[in-house]
């Protein structure tokens, strides 16, 4: 074994492409799009380094053009779930054992590899299967999923580096073990970067881990799947299983060796599976870790001092880049009345410019929302709007003819608790409500109270003494907070990301906050000259 404390690269982010016309990056993806648009892709499942096929498979589509088939995947269930859990046990001993340089050595592999050859394949696969422009494919699939495994090989190092203090004749350390047991990640459809890093985060830091992808997301975490192998990752360290959530939960989120849960998704599946652990409890070898960026009902809060073409363009892309499809996407605002006629005005005459429809026309701002579901969801929510005496639609409307497109919706709420204000909706939906200048306390305490999340907001004012009110009465609304920006956009090693309250357990991901979670600790205490005697000092008469 090599002896030295070796120290990994410094990180940084990755830089975003421009894709700009007659770029070099242009002509590739462009190609690549077609290439993935002409072909259909079977997608078996990965279990202990091996490819396995099951009877049973489901097809992705292209949301922006529902009626053509990427791909075919493999459908787990009871027998590959058992067979993921005992692959992940198989393998945990050989890579917690592995020397920690080469454990990072295939995750800073797999960012290089990521961020060059397969940066266009993985980007294309996130723009055709998640409906996501170039530029919101590129900050995700390609920027934050390298910036991951890059910053968080270093806040490893930080981690390990971090020992105790000793005294005379003593040597104390702390060893970093990995759980005791595997991890189960389960990741979301809307950010390919969230789906490679929830599973790694764990590995890196020694655990093994069952992975099971969205189903509307399959295609791109496939290919970051096949990009971690090729970078070295040995046999049954991560192992993809996409399946029904229902099978995760009875196969696996039961299994008594489960040692942690990472998750993203809705606050309802989070609050399911801690409900499934605490009726289990006595069952496992450990208390599980659970770790869960959960739902939001994410907010702009104006004053009157704001700078209003500013907040217009935080609330048209807050709300509206990627679909509102964000865990931290703008859907409700404030606004104060004596600047609501000009915000209006301006906000209204941003949308009217924005163009929905294929991703693969890179002059469009807006793809389709992930799948029918989605769609009918949201469109109930315009609908009721609609036919409400409390909300007047500004503008917005729906077209599921050739994709599940939701135009971007502008609501103005006449009532502070309309459902479309206080209920998270998942899409390009965003509700006003216009306060009285005055009642500027009373709003905030509103906005506050009416949700039960606690992911992301953002405040706009010009005035300092203002910012420093709205930021003290909003202290416990947002696990990231903005000054005078969007709510949106957070980055790997400076905004490290996660919410409380109904919106998860705060773990910040991205950070070593994150990766602490899936450590267990042993201190080590070695005494040099060892007492001989039994009786203490203090024990003497005389």
């Amino acid at each position: 074994m090599a002896n030295g404390i070796f120290k990994v690269p410094k990180p940084y982010n990755e830089p975003v492409l421009g894709y700009l016309p007659g770029s070099p990056e242009r002509a590739q993806l462009k190609a690549e799009l077609q290439k993935q648009s002409d072909e259909v892709v079977t997608i078996p499942l990965i279990i202990g380094g091996e490819e396995v096929y099951t009877e049973k498979y489901r097809e992705i589509v292209m949301p922006h053009n529902h009626r053509h088939v990427l791909a075919r995947y493999c459908l787990a269930g009871e027998r590959e779930y058992k067979m993921a859990a005992e692959a992940a046990l198989a393998a945990k001993k050989r890579w917690a054992d592995m020397p920690w340089e080469h454990r990072a050595s295939i995750f800073l592999k797999t960012a290089d590899l990521l961020a060059g050859p397969y940066r266009y394949k993985v980007n294309a696969a996130t723009m055709l299967g998640q409906s996501k422009t170039v530029f919101q494919a590129e900050i995700d699939s390609a920027c934050e999923l390298a910036d991951f495994y890059r910053f968080n090989v270093h806040y490893a190092a930080e981690i390990y580096s971090e020992q105790p203090l000793n005294s005379n004749a003593v040597w104390n350390r702390v060893e970093y073990r990995p759980l005791d047991g595997f991890v189960l990640a389960v990741t979301p459809f809307n950010f390919t970067s969230i789906g490679g890093n929830l599973p790694c985060a764990p590995a890196i830091m020694g655990n093994t881990v069952v992975w099971k992808p969205a189903s509307t997301a399959v295609l791109s975490n496939y290919y970051v799947m096949r990009i971690l192998m090729e970078a070295g990752l040995p046999a049954g360290v991560i192992n993809f299983v996409p399946g029904n959530g229902s099978d995760v939960s009875k196969y696996v989120v039961t299994h008594p060796q489960m040692a942690g849960f990472h998750f993203t998704g809705s606050t309802e599946v989070f609050s399911e599976v801690w409900k499934t652990v605490g009726n289990n409890i006595k069952s496992y070898t450990s208390y599980p870790r659970l770790v869960g960026e959960t739902g939001g009902k994410d907010f702009i809060f104006a004053h009157k001092t704001a700078d209003i073409d500013a907040l217009v363009a935080a609330m048209v892309r807050g709300a509206y880049e990627y679909q509102g499809q964000k865990c931290s996407a703008a859907s409700r605002a404030y606004i104060p009345a004596s600047i609501w006629p000009k915000v209006r005005e301006r906000t209204l005459d941003e949308i009217s410019k924005i163009k929905v429809g294929d991703v693969a026309d890179f002059t469009n701002f807006m793809g389709a929302v992930i799948d029918k579901s989605s769609f009918d969801k949201i469109k109930a929510f315009i609908d009721r709007a609609s036919a409400s005496d409390d909300a007047e639609v500004l503008t917005g409307g729906y077209d599921d003819s050739v994709g599940y497109f939701i135009m971007p919706t502008l609501i103005l709420a006449k009532k502070p608790d309309y459902e479309t204000m206080i209920t998270e909706i998942f899409g390009p939906v965003l509700t006003v409500y216009v306060y009285e200048d005055d009642k500027l306390d009373e709003t905030l305490e509103l906005c506050d109270t009416s949700s039960p999340y606690a992911l992301t907001g953002a405040i706009f004012a010009q005035d300092r003494e203002a910012i420093i009110k709205m930021e003290h009465a909003l202290s416990n609304t947002a696990g990231n907070f903005y000054i005078n920006d969007k709510p949106t956009g957070a980055v790997v090693g400076q905004q490290p990301f996660g919410g409380a309250r109904a919106s998860g357990t705060n773990d910040k991901a991205g950070s070593a906050l994150n990766l602490y979670r899936w450590t267990s600790p042993r201190c080590i205490k070695e005494n040099f000259v060892p007492p001989y005697a039994v009786n203490y000092p203090y024990m003497s008469e005389k």
